[in-house]
């Protein structure tokens, strides 16, 4: 601990505006108090709470920790240090008004008075995490799952029937419900049923590691009559295995602007293409054909207007992290999602399907 302490404050004195002062009391070896000074001799004082780790669910806790400490001493602000803090930990942080730096140079530090604001980016993952230890994200089609299936349907859960619902293997199961869990994403009641308070806030930590154009095989076509021409003869073709995402999905439920492209799952997408009338290009696409890399990716779908969609769920996922207004029409999609009984309805509906 001593060494997390004494990383963390050298990385944010040597932030600090040159002409700024700070020293440091260490009332035992796990604690710390900074003073800092402005050029005008404005001094502020800084209750420190280091920890080795921090996960998300530990936010709660340490920013309870930090209030008893700033209370004790009017006037003072708090800050979190530790080895290294994920990008999702540094959000919940500042999300509850908490300053914090870690070892790698992650900062993000704010006091009032005297007026001080330091930012800065270290490393995006823990140098620290061995080879042999969990790479904590939502990699891979057991996580893809187990986050469709949470997304797609009513809860509460137990792990039973998670596994059921998934098709993904109990031990992936646990793995997955534990990292959500240190990530705050779910929480377990006390008769051991999951629950997911947010589940918006889920489906963007997932999008964070399943990325559509990097996680899918992506080839780019054009539509030589354009869009809407593309999606009749899609409606009109023998073609059955794809599910339109992307905006032309998002609109059907949420319209956000015309759809200037398409995006397709398909399962053959080069004799999709062919009876699409589509030509492969490598400039000016305004069609993108996907090969699913999971099966999940391309399950509870729904028919509007003559077209197969992805899930709703889905479709916000693939937007999240597409170029442009793609992540605008991800929240606008939520926003619907949030408020919409079709879509509960549709969960339910998903829920009944099951054996």
């Amino acid at each position: 601990m001593r060494q997390v302490l004494r990383a963390a404050v050298d990385t944010l004195r040597e932030r600090l505006p040159d002409d700024w002062e700070m020293s440091e009391d260490r009332p035992d070896r796990n604690t710390s108090v900074l003073r800092l000074r402005s050029p005008d001799e404005v001094e502020a004082t800084v209750m420190v709470a280091a920890r080795t780790t921090l996960e998300s669910r530990d936010v709660a806790t340490v920013r309870e920790q930090l209030a008893d400490a700033v209370a004790a001493v009017p006037g003072s602000a708090g800050l979190v240090v530790a080895r290294y803090l994920a990008s999702s930990v540094r959000e919940r942080l500042t999300g509850a008004g908490l300053s914090f730096v870690d070892a790698t140079g992650n900062i993000r530090v704010r006091v009032d008075r005297p007026a001080l604001f330091v930012s800065d980016r270290g490393a995006d993952r823990d140098p620290w995490r061995g080879p042999g230890r969990p790479r904590g994200t939502l990699n891979g089609e057991p996580a893809a799952r187990v986050v469709r299936a949470l997304l797609d349907h009513p809860g509460p859960w137990r792990i039973r029937r998670l596994v059921d619902v998934s098709g993904a293997s109990t031990g992936s199961v646990y793995r997955v419900v534990d990292f959500l869990e240190s990530e705050s994403i779910v929480t377990r009641g006390s008769g051991g049923e999951l629950s997911l308070p947010d589940w918006a806030m889920l489906l963007r930590r997932w999008s964070q590691d399943y990325q559509f154009a990097r996680a899918n095989t992506v080839t780019r076509w054009v539509a030589p009559r354009g869009v809407e021409n593309f999606l009749s003869r899609v409606r009109d073709g023998s073609e059955d295995r794809y599910a339109v995402t992307g905006s032309v999905a998002a609109n059907a439920w949420a319209p956000y602007a015309p759809a200037r492209s398409a995006m397709v799952y398909a399962a053959e997408p080069r004799r999709a293409a062919e009876e699409w009338g589509l030509r492969e290009t490598d400039t000016g696409a305004n069609v993108i054909l996907a090969e699913p890399v999971f099966e999940v990716l391309t399950e509870r779908t729904m028919m509007v207007d003559g077209l197969v969609l992805a899930a709703p769920t889905q479709v916000a996922a693939d937007l999240l992290t597409g170029p442009g207004r793609s992540p605008s029409e991800a929240e606008a999609l939520i926003e619907w999602a949030d408020r919409s009984p079709e879509f509960a309805a549709w969960k339910e509906r998903n829920e009944q399907s099951q054996p």
